[in-house]
């Protein structure tokens, strides 16, 4: 689609210069209006996303405790050439020079996330000052540079004296972060008016306690598993009411969710129906029953004697109303229509099917249209957020100290065609944070796969822009494709 408008464009570029040569100069600002059919709501905000460990820094400064991750990067043989997040994008003293280059590129907003283990170094008990003044002037710097903060409380940095108590297989965690979570929002929310309660439930709970590649690195059984995760949805529910217990009038809260980014095969009325009932099936441990207020009949049947034990007072609490969602969304998830019990298929993906540098990041930027449209068909949440979405890149600087990484500009301009679609057609998504501004510690593949529009030299801490970084600052001036 957005091919066929770009040569339509052309088209109709080449008939006005051949009529108005002499003033072409002159006529030049009138190419941005060319774009009306491919812009964005007035308002629409752009900005980027972060998370703690992967940028801060400094885990050893300001009165920090131990998080899972602290200890999982150091054992030997989990993450890639040994790397760890203790220096990263040393976050933690340059971000006033990375809000300078937030505020060249024209960002609106931050998505960045707290650290539990600055807040509260052993999980619950005393508080740590320096940690709520550390996020305090961040966000004071956010404001000052005309940049909204939203704060997201938990992105997977679990302070390693829980995860000795058990970690989120213990149900007292969801009470821990509960008490974080309010503690939190009530001494920054004088300044930061959004907050997320956790960043993607599904990804630490199946890849860091059921493969074991994340930390804790854990490999649990279906029943474990499935009890850890009603206590994970648990703690967000928990969380959202304590937020709104003790945060300032006004405050918002929700959550950043990587949802099974469903995405019929073929755009025919049987797909269509198939990625709705997909949709709602393959979220219901997560964002499912978060909005839905229970677990789906086939899942729990499925699970059997391994369901997960629950009360209906747990259901209410994790069915508390939220004021936006967020979702992530990278890659596509094809489903077709079935004939068996649930009504859908996924799509294998064949070897020859095209990804960016990470393998898993396979490209179906029609997921940026189907992933809010059927969230909104489906549940009508008040507001959503895509709050993450990106792309790695195999990036170098070239001999003209330039990054021209053109295949993460392709990606976007894609993905951000398809957003375009869903918003021009009443989808409610308010904004878009991109993943990432800075390239950052990739969690178990380390330093080795960049997903930063700015690079990063990790020996200098030295950042420069990327031709991506070009690319979203001119998305941003026009408030449409670029």
């Amino acid at each position: 689609m957005a091919i066929s408008r770009r040569d339509l464009g052309k088209l109709l570029g080449s008939a006005a210069i051949a009529s108005t040569v002499p003033t072409l100069e002159a006529e030049a600002p009138k190419a941005v209006a060319n774009h009306a059919g491919r812009s964005f709501p007035e308002g629409f905000l752009w900005g980027s996303a972060t998370a703690s460990y992967q940028v801060e820094g400094a885990v050893k400064e300001g009165g920090r405790g131990v998080s899972i991750w602290d200890t999982f990067a150091h054992t030997p043989g989990k993450v890639d050439s040994g790397d760890t997040g203790d220096v990263a994008d040393d976050f933690y003293h340059r971000f006033p020079q990375d809000i300078a280059l937030m505020k060249e590129l024209g960002l609106k907003t931050c998505r960045f996330s707290i650290a539990w283990p600055r807040i509260f170094p052993n999980g619950t008990g005393q508080p740590n000052q320096a940690g709520i003044d550390f996020y305090r002037r961040l966000a004071d710097a956010l404001l000052a540079a005309g940049i909204e903060p939203y704060a997201t409380l938990y992105h997977w940095d679990l302070p390693q004296t829980l995860q000795d108590k058990g970690g989120w297989q213990n149900r007292d965690t969801a009470k821990a972060f509960a008490e974080y979570a309010g503690y939190t929002a009530g001494k920054l929310s004088d300044r930061v008016k959004h907050f997320m309660t956790m960043n993607e439930m599904r990804t630490f709970v199946e890849v860091g306690y059921q493969s074991g590649r994340h930390a804790p690195g854990l490999k649990l059984g279906r029943k474990d598993l499935a009890q850890l995760t009603h206590h994970v949805v648990l703690g967000h529910g928990l969380g959202v009411q304590a937020v709104r217990a003790h945060a300032q009038k006004g405050t918002l809260v929700g959550l950043a969710e990587n949802v099974s980014s469903i995405t019929p095969a073929i755009e025919a009325p049987e797909h269509i129906e198939a990625a709705r009932k997909a949709m709602r099936e393959d979220n219901t441990m997560y964002l499912g029953v978060i909005l839905d207020g229970n677990y789906t009949d086939h899942y729990l049947q499925k699970l059997g004697a391994d369901a997960p034990q629950f009360t209906a007072e747990d259901l209410r609490a994790i069915s508390t109303p939220m004021d936006f969602v967020g979702v992530n969304v990278y890659t596509a998830s094809y489903v077709r229509a079935a004939d068996n019990e649930l009504g859908y298929a996924h799509v294998p993906m064949p070897k020859s099917y095209p990804h960016m540098l990470s393998p898993w990041l396979n490209i179906g930027p029609e997921a940026l249209y189907w992933v809010p449209k059927l969230v909104n068909d489906l549940w009508k949440p008040k507001a959503l957020f895509i709050t993450e979405n990106g792309a790695s890149s195999a990036d170098t600087v070239n001999g003209d100290g330039h990054v021209y990484d053109m295949d993460r500009v392709m990606y976007l301009r894609n993905y951000l065609g398809h957003l375009q679609r869903a918003v021009a057609e009443g989808v409610p998504v308010k904004g878009y944070f991109l993943w990432s501004l800075l390239d950052n510690f990739e969690w178990a593949d380390g330093y080795a796969k960049r997903f930063g529009i700015i690079y990063v030299d990790f020996k200098t801490q030295k950042r420069t822009p990327k031709l991506s970084a070009d690319f979203y600052k001119e998305v941003i001036r026009r408030n449409a494709l670029a």
